[in-house]
């Protein structure tokens, strides 16, 4: 089923049905996003995007988004805590008086926890690197929810650093606590129109090597995921190769 729709995603090259969504992109960094920018920029898109770092690569993205997108407004970090993801959520659904698709880039790296970290330790970094996308996540949805807006939340999480024995189990450990969050958004949303699913680090325990490789395949999942076609999927884990 999962690998049916990955081939799908990556076969239809436009959904003219995203003309005019409004897309908020969180996370954004100088090494992630920038395909998935591009992909809903040339649908014409609304795009409100939010980046990681406060950098030149504010204006780069922002200027590759600029000639196609039908309007872009870009936004810097966003502050620790509960209430700094409310106001920026509250902030980037008034950009364009709400939001059709929500996608968080969560960036993730083995080689911040030293080599003593336990399994605890790896827990609760990923717990602690989904706490905003969750908040911002938990208020757009019930803004979708309120003005039926039948609305799109992708996270996904990328992984940096090299890949090894090390990197694979901590893959592993972040696809699970994805999959986790995602599933229970899902069912706690199911039925009030606003669909809930993740892209994960691929652990090479289970996939086999049928993910997705590399943020062009992954802007294409995220503009299926989108569109009309992605409209039944809710609670869907994929997986994409590690960096």
């Amino acid at each position: 089923m999962l690998m049916s729709v990955i081939e799908g995603a990556l076969s239809v090259p436009a959904y003219p049905e995203l003309a005019g969504k409004r897309v908020l992109i969180t996370g954004l960094t100088s090494r992630c996003g920038v395909d998935i920018v591009r992909a809903f920029a040339e649908h014409r898109g609304r795009l409100v995007m939010q980046f990681a770092e406060a950098s030149e690569t504010m204006e780069t993205v922002a200027e590759i988004a600029a000639p196609d997108a039908l309007e872009a407004k870009a936004y810097g970090p966003v502050g620790c805590g509960t209430e700094a993801a409310v106001q920026f959520a509250k902030t980037a659904m008034r950009a364009f008086g709400g939001l059709d698709v929500v996608i968080n880039l969560v960036a993730l790296d083995p080689h911040d926890l030293d080599a003593s970290a336990t399994l605890a330790d790896v827990e609760q970094m990923v717990a602690d690197r989904l706490t905003l996308p969750h908040q911002i996540s938990r208020i757009a949805a019930n803004r979708m929810s309120m003005v039926w807006t039948e609305g799109l939340i992708l996270n996904i999480a990328t992984l940096g650093g090299s890949v090894g024995r090390r990197g694979r189990a901590f893959a592993a450990v972040a696809k699970a606590g994805l999959t986790a969050l995602t599933r229970a958004q899902a069912e706690e949303w199911a039925g009030r129109a606003v669909r809930f699913n993740a892209i994960a680090p691929e652990s090479g325990l289970a996939s086999g090597g049928q993910g997705l490789s590399g943020e062009p395949d992954i802007a294409a999942m995220a503009l299926y995921l989108a569109s009309g076609r992605g409209k039944a999927l809710s609670g869907c884990v994929f997986e994409a190769a590690v960096a």
